[in-house]
């Protein structure tokens, strides 16, 4: 396996030239869409009032979590012939960054991190709305705002959703200390908790290494490599930080009045993510709509990974918002991107992104209704004009062809009902038989360069993967497979989907990164785990194989929290249950919840607490150790375009 060095990406060799199909593509862009309106540029600086002296964010080792310089390629008005037009323009949007102020006593600070962070003034301290990602922009952000106004204290912070980037930063404004003495409150939607928890653990290994080709963080910033994410520039490779809230928002219509200043509550389950909720300020006749209503399409179906949102409770989310506070907005701002002030624009905006998810929700639908399959849904649905000239309406995160499968994928799965599509090869195999049935590799390769010459560039893309799943050692194949991502990459308006196709050319040709991107699994993540997630998570790195024919039951009692599980491997399944212990297991361990944290943070291990004493055994302590001998450990960086 061969490795590159982040460190030097900045030098790594991006040097593909546009071909002449891609240039035609992307100068047809400027007559297909409204290139002439600037509002939302005129949007996106109002209120400035100022930025970080030092574009770099460095964590307390001096590594550099953010930097914004290596962006400045993007001064440049005119998108060059390597970005798609639309996205160069986006890109340029989300490259404007500072401390904006958005109305009386709201400001935002945006372009520090891949979300925005917004501080409200109360009567004697400030509110912070969604912290971020990191501890370090966080922090950052927050001193930025006492560079320009006197520091007042933190008194609350209100987490809008369950995603990383809305709470990660939390440590960063505030202590735990002053959360636990009552000095700073933490509100959150229900069921947040244990939403921020399981999606950051259970398949967490798997979507950190998505998320390396989804946001491009380790791609080289410039016109041939990473110009944006769609939300925000990327992410950063900062400490994520997670406190439990203090108080649970429930139901819609709820109220709180936190220093001074009062705010309504609209739940927004299920949307966007599947604990969220939006905020309404009456007193400043302000809407927060988290990151359900950004100046994008939003996923649906997200390429990292994750369950698939429900476009019907979206639709209905932003249906809800306009009645109850339609007419007593006069600016939305969201957690991404910039604000929206006007009552008539507003209604505007909040209607075509409501009616953005209504189409696609159920034109999908009327074609599955038609019998097409989930393919040749995607190719045929488009966005009607009213829709689609619409800046915030197109897809720079979500993408219409994307999203479409994802709401194919939640009604009927993975399944065409084809018999052909039931039981098919894996790739290895199947590119193997693929490779033999096309003629051979180098057959393939002078068929493969005509069609790449005449800009057949998914097509190539489709037969080379084959050819470099049966041979991954065969590097002209791996060339020209890079070299087709790197076109379909530079005519993308998706800026995530070109990510994906530079990821893949980079790794094609450089090997893999040789460190990951930003943990998700932090050690706040772990600590606000339950027990039963612990146990959970244990399951799931069981390898079931191994553990055919064995049986062990075991005991597990913590010392501290007084908690007692009784578990057992039995069908090569492990199950747990709560509060209750065998009369004959074949082994009793106590232990401390703070080892078991330490023992998943990979700080230490079983094995060695055992020796030192600190997990203690009573029974078969060979039956333990067994039982650990059966767990996996995950690859943080498997193979993705080779097998």
């Amino acid at each position: 396996m061969t490795h590159y060095n982040p460190d030097t990406r900045q030098n790594i060799s991006l040097h593909a030239t546009p071909s002449s199909t891609t240039l035609a593509a992307n100068a047809s862009v400027l007559t297909q869409l409204p290139f002439e309106q600037q509002d939302d540029f005129d949007q996106a600086t109002r209120g400035f009032v100022g930025t970080i002296a030092d574009q770099a964010i460095v964590n307390a080792q001096g590594q550099v979590v953010w930097d914004l310089a290596p962006y400045d390629f993007l001064s440049t008005q005119s998108a060059p012939p390597t970005v798609h037009p639309s996205l160069w323009r986006q890109a340029r949007l989300n490259y404007i960054h500072g401390l904006f102020k958005v109305t009386d006593r709201i400001y935002q600070v945006r372009g520090l991190d891949l979300s925005n962070m917004t501080i409200i003034e109360g009567d004697t301290g400030l509110i912070i709305i969604d912290p971020l990602t990191s501890l370090e922009t966080a922090h950052a952000s927050l001193q930025l705002y006492y560079a320009h106004f006197a520091p007042r204290p933190v008194r609350a912070v209100i987490y809008t959703h369950s995603h990383t980037d809305h709470y990660g930063g939390v440590k960063g404004v505030v202590s735990e200390d002053d959360v636990e003495a009552g000095k700073v409150q933490i509100l959150a939607p229900a069921d947040f908790m244990a939403h921020a928890v399981s999606e950051n653990v259970f398949a967490g290994n798997a979507m950190s290494r998505r998320a390396m080709y989804m946001y491009g963080a380790l791609l080289p910033k410039s016109e041939l490599g990473q110009v944006d994410a769609g939300l925000g520039k990327t992410i950063p490779l900062g400490t994520i930080t997670l406190i439990p809230p203090t108080d649970t928002i429930r139901q819609s219509g709820e109220w709180r009045t936190i220093d001074g200043v009062e705010m309504e509550f609209l739940m927004a389950m299920n949307t966007e993510a599947p604990s969220e909720m939006l905020i309404f300020f009456p007193q400043f006749q302000a809407l927060c709509a988290a990151e359900d209503m950004t100046h994008t399409l939003h996923n649906l179906y997200t390429l990292r990974g994750a369950e698939v949102r429900d476009p019907v409770s979206w639709w209905k989310t932003i249906n809800e918002t306009i009645e109850r506070f339609g007419s007593r907005t006069e600016v939305v701002f969201a957690q991404h991107h910039w604000p929206t002030w006007g009552q008539a624009q507003i209604l505007t905006f909040l209607k075509k992104q409501r009616d953005l998810y209504k189409y696609l929700h159920d034109q999908t639908l009327r074609l599955i209704n038609h019998g097409y399959t989930m393919l040749e849904v995607a190719e045929k649905i488009q966005l009607p004009a009213e829709l689609a000239q619409c800046w915030y309406n197109r897809g720079y995160y979500g993408s219409v062809n994307h999203n479409v499968k994802g709401i194919y994928q939640k009604y009927l799965g993975f399944y065409s009902s084809n018999p052909a599509d039931l039981h098919p090869l894996p790739p290895e195999e199947a590119a193997r038989k693929y490779v033999e049935y096309m003629g051979g590799p180098e057959q393939i390769m002078q068929k493969a360069r005509r069609s790449f010459d005449a800009g057949e560039y998914r097509w190539v893309a489709q037969v080379m993967h084959h050819v470099v799943f049966a041979d991954p050692t065969l590097q002209p194949a791996r060339e020209l497979l890079a070299a087709t991502f790197e076109q379909l990459a530079y005519q993308c308006e998706n800026p995530t989907w070109r990510n994906e196709y530079l990821m893949g050319a980079l790794e094609l040709r450089q090997g893999h990164a040789i460190t990951s991107s930003t943990k998700t699994d932090s050690p706040d993540v772990i600590k606000a785990m339950t027990i039963d997630m612990l146990l959970d998570y244990l399951g799931i790195r069981l390898n079931g194989p191994k553990a055919n024919g064995k049986s062990i039951a075991l005991n597990l009692s913590f010392s501290d929290t007084n908690q007692r599980y009784a578990i057992q491997l039995e069908n090569s399944a492990l199950t747990y249950t709560p509060d209750k212990q065998f009369a004959r297991p074949d082994a009793t361990l106590t232990l401390s919840r703070a080892i078991l944290d330490a023992i998943n943070l990979g700080a230490t291990t079983f094995e060695n607490e055992i020796a030192f004493n600190a997990i203690q055994i009573q029974g078969d302590k060979n039956k333990v150790l067994e039982l650990l001998s059966l767990m996996d450990t995950f690859e943080p960086t498997f193979n993705v375009v080779t097998p």
